[in-house]
């Protein structure tokens, strides 16, 4: 399984895998057949069998799959069952938001600090970080063993800044600047463009406006 490739379209589901079997075992429910996973999820169940077949299959002919036994194996594909540590660059709305949500951290995944360029907001308390100026970045990293950097920041400093973290140490991006990162190959980097989601809903939104028209 190590040396096979696995497409971006099954590692994008892989996390709402993990949601679902999550909700079902906080529920009791001990097994489910792909057939009523694929119910619950609105994937078919031949493309959730040929999911899990990329990692080896996880049922039984007979009995589907162990929920719990799942859900632990699928949090160990998305590294889950490993902490993460994590800052923050970026201490604006974002950044606070971002800090003051506590679910992360039931997924492994800590802040241990947060940054910004802005003195007005230094030593501002958001939880238990405390902003810190962007000159201290580089020590923290080293110091905390950060493995991911949030940028929450403008896309005019994230390359720049970006460049200074792979040389801090920092093995991955979260990435909410509106831009592409200039960081080597082997440095994963997630995108999130929050205003593509809302564009894509509008498309699918007027998708369904002109259906009607047409129907009429």
């Amino acid at each position: 399984m190590a040396d096979k490739e696995i497409s971006q379209a099954v590692i994008s589901r892989l996390p709402r895998y993990f949601r679902y079997l999550g909700e079902l075992k906080d529920d009791g429910v001990d097994r489910i057949s792909s057939q009523e996973l694929s119910v619950l999820m609105q994937v078919t169940a031949s493309q959730i069998r040929q999911d899990f077949n990329n990692f080896g299959g996880f049922g039984q002919q007979g009995y589907g799959y162990n929920v719990q036994y799942l859900y632990e194996e699928i949090g160990k594909i998305l590294g889950l069952d490993q902490t993460h540590h994590l800052i923050i660059v970026g201490a604006g709305n974002l950044g606070q938001a971002l800090a003051n949500y506590m679910n992360f951290e039931r997924r492994g995944f800590l802040f241990e600090g947060i940054f910004d360029q802005n003195p007005v907001l230094y030593g501002k308390q958001i939880r238990h970080l405390t902003v810190q100026p962007m000159e201290a970045m580089e020590s923290f990293v080293k110091e905390h063993n950060i493995d991911i950097a949030v940028l929450a920041i403008p896309k005019t400093a994230a390359v720049e800044v970006a460049d200074k973290l792979v040389k801090y140490g920092v093995k991955a991006f979260w990435n909410f600047a509106h831009c592409d990162l200039n960081v080597p190959g082997d440095i994963p980097v997630e995108n999130v463009h929050l205003s593509d989601s809302l564009i894509k809903l509008s498309y699918n939104l007027n998708s369904m406006g002109n259906k009607v028209k047409e129907d009429v």
